[in-house]
């Protein structure tokens, strides 16, 4: 009798397969608008063709790719306008959440791992290290949008995040060190802590409007119409 597949390292293998293609398109590996046979993209990994299926199935629903069935995947790009419309749902659904998390009347001790990915972020400009400030700043964002309670929002918004943060690890080392940023998420996590929706909800507004007019902008001054 055949014994049953390991559930278990299925997944696991699923979520290598996945992190390391999805590592690969933000690298340029894997370029906008360049298509890959799933065996391909296995036998680049060293793995087999199951978890490798499983992983573009579950990188499509994050907008890194497309799957054609006979014609493997194809590395989608992400264009200026992409980004201002990824930016206004984030916008909205990330300030939602913020006058959420505001009316919950959280304690200290709710808000620990907001206020660690700030101080973190602080951590990361004192020592002018871009790349830890952007794994603090994805942080802060991914809890402010788990404190905001909607499920359906952490789902959006996790969906899109890797295409911000495809585009901003282009202009990382380009764009001013964002100092203001981190005001902006203080003063976010401050007006949650004291319970005031409304200075949450129009402070991370503008800091994720400020953040997307400072993105596009670079974009297009480095001539980067598909990235």
């Amino acid at each position: 009798m055949t014994p049953a597949p390991d559930k278990t390292k299925t997944l696991s293998n699923t979520h290598r397969a996945a992190e390391a293609i999805r590592q690969r398109i933000f690298s340029g590996d894997l370029p906008p608008g360049s298509d890959h046979l799933e065996t391909e993209l296995a036998d680049e990994l060293g793995m087999s063709r199951t978890p490798v299926r499983e992983a573009v199935l579950v990188l499509e629903t994050q907008g890194l790719l497309t799957v054609r069935p006979r014609k493997g995947v194809r590395i989608l790009p992400v264009s200026p306008d992409d980004m201002e419309e990824i930016y206004e749902v984030l916008t909205a659904l990330e300030s939602l959440a913020a006058g959420r998390a505001a009316e919950r009347g959280y304690s200290a001790e709710d808000l620990a791992d907001l206020a660690q990915a700030i101080d973190a972020m602080d951590t990361a400009i004192a020592a002018k290290d871009r790349e830890a400030w952007a794994k603090a700043d994805d942080a802060f964002h991914r809890e402010l949008v788990r404190l905001g309670g909607n499920s359906r929002s952490i789902e959006i918004v996790d969906r899109l995040a890797d295409q911000v943060r495809r585009a901003r690890l282009v202009t990382l080392n380009v764009r001013p060190l964002p100092v203001k940023s981190n005001e902006d998420h203080r003063a976010v996590m401050e007006a949650i802590a004291r319970g005031d929706a409304e200075v949450a909800v129009a402070r991370h507004t503008r800091h994720r409007d400020e953040a997307r007019q400072v993105l596009v902008a670079l974009l297009k001054r480095l001539g980067l119409r598909k990235i």
